[in-house]
C-alpha cells in the first residue's frame, strides 16, 4: 500500500469513520431493497437459479447492515435510516449489472473501511468489515456469472 493511503487512513477521526460508515449503511440498506424486488421480478429460465441466490443476497446484505449499526453506534453516532436511491429496470440483465456495480463499489469502500479502523486501532471492526467483505464478494462472484462476464476488478 502506497504510503499516502496509509496517510489518508491515519487521518480520519472516529467521527468520520462513523459519517462514512453511514454512506457504506444506507449502500447495504438499497442493497436489501433491489435484491428483494429483483429477486421477485427477474423472469425467464435463464434467470431462476440467480433469482433465488438474491433472496439469500438479501437476508445477508441486512445481516450486513445490523452489523454496521452496531459499529456507528459504538462510536457515538446515530446509523443512517435513508437507503441510497435503488435503480430499476425491465430488463433482467441491466437489473443484475445494477447489483454488480454496486457490490463493486461496496467492496471498495469496505476495504478501505478495513484500513480506516485498523489506523484508529478499532482492530474488532475491522475483522467484522472483512467478514462482510467475504459475502460482498461472493455476490460479486454470482452476479458476474450470471451475467457471464469477468468479476471486476476492485483493486482501483
Amino acid at each position: 500500500m502506497a504510503d499516502g493511503a496509509n496517510d489518508k487512513a491515519a487521518m480520519i477521526s472516529r467521527k468520520e469513520l462513523a459519517r462514512r460508515l453511514n454512506e457504506d449503511l444506507a449502500r447495504e440498506y438499497q442493497a436489501v431493497i433491489a435484491y428483494v424486488v429483483y429477486s421477485q421480478v427477474l423472469k425467464g429460465a435463464e434467470y431462476m437459479a440467480i433469482a433465488a441466490q438474491l433472496q439469500t443476497h438479501a437476508a445477508e446484505e441486512l445481516k450486513h447492515a445490523l452489523t454496521i449499526s452496531r459499529q456507528i453506534d459504538y462510536l457515538g453516532e446515530m446509523p443512517t435510516v435513508a437507503p441510497k436511491p435503488v435503480k430499476t429496470s425491465s430488463n433482467p440483465r441491466e437489473m443484475l449489472q445494477f447489483d454488480l456495480n454496486n457490490e463493486t463499489e461496496t467492496i471498495r469502500a469496505y476495504r478501505d473501511r478495513v484500513r480506516q479502523c485498523e489506523a484508529l486501532g478499532e482492530f474488532a471492526m475491522a475483522e467484522q468489515i472483512r467478514q462482510i467483505l467475504v459475502d460482498e464478494q461472493d455476490h460479486q462472484i454470482d452476479l458476474a456469472t450470471a451475467l457471464g462476464i469477468e468479476v471486476p476488478d476492485t483493486t482501483r
